[in-house]
């Protein structure tokens, strides 16, 4: 996305915003006609100050809880990858390394926007312990298991960005930027998906999408991951009892249509198992 399409997209959901941040209205205008864009990376250095403009510190505290929360995950997933990409042997190289590179690089953006939005309200980062207490003794010398947890990270990702939604729908701006982001997660969940299955063994059968409960195959260990997206029911209605082209939707069609959020609380146990202090 670049800059521009963030300040339309803005735009479309707080229609306030241009009035909020107007003694910098000619300065967007002059990037604007010289093309400049902004990439992902550059994001935080492009948004921060307007957000800061049209905000302040007025967050509501509910608001920073969410954000501080999301800062949490995206601690945890930038330093897995960076130290994964920094461990010599662990990731082949060509397009393996290439996709965790890129990956990495969407996470550290994540963390900096989080913290610029947040300044001196951000929590400072955790000490991790990503074998979880030696479940995952050979997490950064076995390329497999690195990117079996590296699914189980990005799935709870997914999750835990939408079941925020509902606090931060009073807060536009925010809301989108954290769409914005579980959209990021969903893509990177996918992917690490697509390369466990091009691996082949264990991982032959995974799919870009959850089927089920704990579809991993790496344990119960990561159960809290996938707990309730075995979910039939949506808005009341069995999925399994509706006609669809081939006849009635099976379990695994109906859990694969629709993904689930997951509770601040359940998503912080999960993170917990990975944090030492």
């Amino acid at each position: 996305m670049n800059l521009q399409n963030i300040f339309e997209s803005i735009s479309q959901v707080d229609p306030e915003f241009n009035e909020r941040i107007s003694p910098r209205r000619q300065a967007i205008r002059n990037m604007f006609n010289l093309g400049q864009k902004v990439s992902l990376a550059a994001l935080p250095l492009a948004v921060t100050a307007l957000f800061n403009k049209a905000y302040g510190q007025s967050a509501p505290t509910d608001v920073n809880g969410v954000l501080n929360y999301a800062l949490t995950l995206e601690y945890l997933e930038a330093e897995y990858y960076t130290i994964g990409a920094s461990r010599a042997g662990l990731i082949p190289s060509g397009a393996a390394r290439d996709a965790i590179i890129t990956i990495r690089d969407h996470e550290v953006a994540h963390v900096e926007f989080l913290k610029s939005v947040l300044q001196g309200n951000a929590v400072s980062k955790p000490t991790f312990d990503f074998t979880a207490g030696g479940a995952f003794a050979n997490v950064f010398s076995d390329y497999d298991t690195f990117l079996a947890l590296a699914q189980a990270f990005e799935d709870t990702g997914v999750r835990a960005y939408k079941g925020q939604a509902g606090i931060l729908k009073g807060n536009r701006v925010v809301l989108t930027a954290a769409l914005q982001i579980h959209s990021v997660e969903a893509r990177h969940a996918a992917h690490v998906r697509s390369m466990r299955r091009a691996r082949g063994g264990a991982a032959a059968n995974q799919r870009p999408w959850i089927t089920g409960a704990n579809d991993s195959g790496i344990g119960a260990a990561v159960d809290p991951v996938y707990a309730g997206e075995d979910n039939l029911i949506q808005g009341g209605v069995d999925i399994t009892t509706l006609t669809g082209v081939s006849g009635r939707f099976t379990p695994a069609i109906a859990t694969q249509s629709f993904d689930e959020p997951l509770t601040a609380p359940a998503v912080l146990d999960i993170a917990g198992l990975f944090i030492q202090a």
